[in-house]
């Protein structure tokens, strides 16, 4: 059996941002909109008790320096660089600090700007694809989704098509850690050699995968011609994947957006 004579698949795995949607737009409004947030009713709380707003907390702390501080952070706490919700949290306690609250008050308003933050960011729009591929290959396929990103793909809509769900980073091993492709391989009850990955990054979905064993459909817009490696396939959208399951001479949903 070889690589291009691949074992009969049993599970699929995905990664979820700039491949089930587009990430981009979605992340400057979560981080403006949290943000402005905060600052706008952290100012009506300090007047309404009669504190002051002057300068206001955006002024002391731009939104630039929110970055640099979970940077580093990140840095000083290596163990959680890529729990992303932590880092975010934890920054804005200790800037709220640096502003003048007490630590109790600091901490309520980082959680409450935290809440604002998650509900913003899970204002993703799948690609119109998504759904009726996800239902087509659960008919088939063991489906998992694995992810460095902070969304809980329970809380949308696509997440009843995902009986297993790795947030890499909250498990201490942001991909490209091999961990999080094992954690849910050993939950799907699949070996690699049986699996394919499906993501959009080279270096955190393509490599870890691969090295792994895993066939891996790489999302990434057609540049040029230059062969891939054997197992690694390259789709220019994942409206894509049932087409190469079937090359690959595997089950795939009927349907086919053209």
């Amino acid at each position: 059996m070889t690589m291009t004579d691949p074992l009969p698949l049993q599970a699929i795995t995905f990664d979820l941002d700039d491949t089930l949607w587009d990430n981009h737009g979605v992340m400057v409004a979560t981080e403006t909109g949290h943000y402005a947030w905060l600052d706008r009713e952290l100012a009506g709380w300090l007047q309404a008790h009669g504190r002051s707003t002057s300068p206001r907390f955006g002024e002391c702390f731009p939104l630039e320096s929110f970055e640099l501080r979970r940077r580093a952070l990140a840095h000083a706490h290596p163990l959680h660089r890529g729990h992303f919700t932590w880092l975010r949290e934890r920054a804005l306690t200790e800037m709220l600090g640096e502003y003048g609250l007490e630590p109790a008050t600091a901490e309520q308003w980082a959680r409450a700007a935290m809440a604002r933050f998650m509900e913003l960011r899970h204002r993703v729009e799948p690609h119109p694809e998504v759904e009726p591929l996800l239902t087509g290959l659960g008919r088939h396929y063991r489906l998992a989704s694995i992810t460095n990103g902070n969304v809980d793909i329970q809380r949308l809509a696509l997440g009843r098509h995902f009986p297993v769900a790795i947030a890499a980073g909250e498990i201490f091993a942001p991909k490209p850690d091999p961990r999080p492709f094992l954690a849910a391989l050993a939950r799907l009850g699949a070996s690699p050699a049986r699996a394919l990955h499906v993501g959009d990054s080279w270096r955190e979905d393509v490599e870890p995968a691969r090295r792994l064993g895993m066939q891996v459909a790489w999302i990434s817009p057609h540049v040029d011609d230059t062969p891939m490696p054997p197992g690694i396939h390259r789709l220019d959208h994942v409206r894509e994947l049932p087409a190469l399951l079937r090359r690959l001479g595997q089950p795939a949903p009927e349907w086919e957006l053209r």
